[in-house]
């Protein structure tokens, strides 16, 4: 069974950084494109990035050059480190998962709230 647990959200002033973590067991993260995606309140859920097993990553236009998305195949781990935030970046993230199989994965979210 594949479970992802977020950590790192919280409240950050704009201008300001966080950084995000997910945790994802079993043995499939290694072959696995794992992602990072985002829901505001009255928003559907968009990508904000992705990186895929052999490291290439794709953004979501607005967070281009302030995101940077990397991840530790020795930890199963997926970072998101988030710089220059904006309030409208203040949403519900959630790690994601996708296996060379198909399946599809998501974390419980973490709040990410930029306000000042």
């Amino acid at each position: 069974q594949v479970q992802l647990v977020e950590s790192g959200g919280g409240l950050v002033q704009p201008g300001g950084s966080l950084r995000l973590s997910c945790v994802l067991s079993g043995t499939i993260f290694r072959t696995s494109r794992a992602g990072w995606y985002r829901q505001a309140p009255g928003k559907q859920r968009e990508l904000v990035a992705a990186i895929a097993s052999g490291g290439s990553t794709n953004y979501g236009n607005s967070v281009e050059g302030r995101f940077t998305i990397s991840r530790d195949n020795t930890k199963n781990t997926v970072y998101l480190q988030m710089n220059s935030l904006k309030p409208e970046d203040t949403a519900v993230y959630y790690c994601n998962q996708l296996s060379i199989y198909g399946n599809e994965y998501w974390g419980q979210g973490t709040q990410v709230t930029v306000s000042s």
